[in-house]
């Protein structure tokens, strides 16, 4: 085979490699798009996760907000992911960087997975998404738990804290289903800091 013809074909599998990871993944429900490191924080610091706390990391994509909450601020996170390609990029980020002892990953469907032990749920998720999910975790989110969302609300509920610039929505459960008003803008309320490392 010539170089010109390897070249070729190794062009050929660079771009149906993309192309599924792109464009493919639909078939799993959403297409990839990685949440921003600056938005990650936000979200994590807005839910208050501490250490020893469990996060449950719905969509959870290549791992930015699994690793995140694990090596950053001390959470045991399960992070659940049902495309292929992105499960095997997560176990190989854990398997290379950890943290093993407080990280577990879910090749599985988030709307059938068990969020009664999630006091913390992460979702970047497509609106129609967000509206199959809301009723698994009105019936299985233990009271006082937080959701926080990037880009999309959960429908029908009233976030506790939004901010605008990032579009990150804090909910507590079960109050997320009142009418408080939720507070606007950037937020004018200091989370707690992650612990020192």
């Amino acid at each position: 085979m010539s170089l010109a013809t390897t070249l070729y074909v190794l062009s050929l599998v660079a771009v149906a490699i993309v192309a599924y990871f792109l464009y493919a993944s639909f078939v799993f429900g959403a297409g990839y798009q990685p949440t921003p490191a600056r938005v990650v924080r936000r979200m994590l610091d807005l839910a208050e996760v501490h250490p020893g706390e469990t996060l449950y990391d719905l969509g959870a994509g290549t791992g930015a907000i699994v690793f995140a909450a694990a090596r950053k601020y001390g959470a045991r996170v399960v992070g659940v992911e049902v495309e292929p390609v992105r499960v095997l990029i997560l176990k190989l980020r854990l398997w290379w960087g950890g943290p093993r002892d407080r990280v577990t990953l879910v090749w599985g469907n988030i709307f059938e997975v068990d969020l009664r032990p999630a006091q913390t749920v992460a979702v970047f998720l497509w609106p129609g998404a967000m509206e199959r999910l809301r009723p698994r975790l009105e019936s299985q989110l233990p009271e006082g738990a937080r959701v926080v969302s990037h880009w999309h609300k959960v429908p029908g509920w009233t976030p506790e804290v939004v901010d605008s610039d990032l579009r990150v929505y804090l909910y507590r459960w079960p109050a997320a289903r009142g009418a408080a008003s939720p507070t606007g803008g950037s937020e004018t309320r200091t989370p707690p800091q992650p612990p020192a490392r």
